[in-house]
């Protein structure tokens, strides 16, 4: 646990439910989840497909609200914003890194690491530089030209996450993000995370239904049918 775990959590739930329809069948995603998340955690939420885990992360990261209960993330009662406050905040607060890498095929790796900082209004110079420092941060410095087709999964993911932190985001989420890669690439981006986590104290929540990649975590929550079956801290 960070030597902050003392002070306020960063993220805070409380008796969080997500239920869903399906035609006539309703689906209960989470039931009452209750979860503290404090700066510089690195917390993997791990559990069996159909456990929640997307769900939870949609929650933490204020992409979907829940059907009930409290989201508070460093203290902003999230229900107080409307939509474009609550987008705006997200755009500033919150980093992502996806399991498909989500890159623009027609734009450089530099230029997909721009794209977060234009999109805020950051002047195209300031821009490049930041995302150049963001890639040699995750050593592709020599790819900042290269197109995503031209890269390999484990070099697309690690744009990915140079395009997650070039916002100096409080909370980087990542659901799923090694799904689609081989085993050595999947221990690559969990120990690349883990040395962004470090370096800047930014907080990483990602999830995975590998435990493998759970040993270099600082804390796991087991997530099973919409329930925290465990949560255990590790460091």
């Amino acid at each position: 646990m960070p030597e902050n775990a003392g002070h306020p959590p960063i993220l805070k739930l409380r008796e969080v439910r997500r239920r869903f329809l399906l035609g006539e069948t309703t689906i209960d995603a989470l039931n009452s989840i209750s979860l503290d998340i404090h700066a510089g955690e690195f917390l993997a939420v791990w559990g069996p497909s159909g456990s929640g885990k997307t769900t939870l992360m949609n929650i933490i990261s204020l992409i979907d609200a829940p059907t009930a209960g409290d989201v508070c993330f460093e203290e902003q009662d999230t229900r107080r914003l409307d939509d474009d406050a609550l987008t705006d905040f997200r755009a500033r607060k919150i980093g992502f890194v996806f399991q498909n890498f989500n890159l623009v095929p027609v734009l450089s790796a530099l230029e997909n690491v721009m794209l977060p900082l234009q999109i805020r209004g950051v002047a195209e110079r300031a821009a490049r530089l930041r995302a150049a420092t963001a890639l040699l941060d995750v050593g592709l410095e020599r790819f900042c030209n290269s197109l995503p087709d031209k890269l390999s999964g484990g070099q697309r993911q690690r744009v990915a996450i140079a395009r997650a932190l070039v916002v100096e985001p409080r909370l980087v989420i990542a659901d799923e993000p090694t799904a689609n890669l081989d085993s050595g690439n999947s221990r690559m981006v969990v120990d690349l995370m883990r040395e962004m986590n470090r370096a800047r104290q930014v907080t990483f929540v990602f999830t995975t239904h590998d435990p493998r990649l759970l040993d270099h975590v600082d804390r796991k929550i087991l997530l099973r049918d919409g329930n925290i079956e465990s949560d255990e801290v590790l460091a």
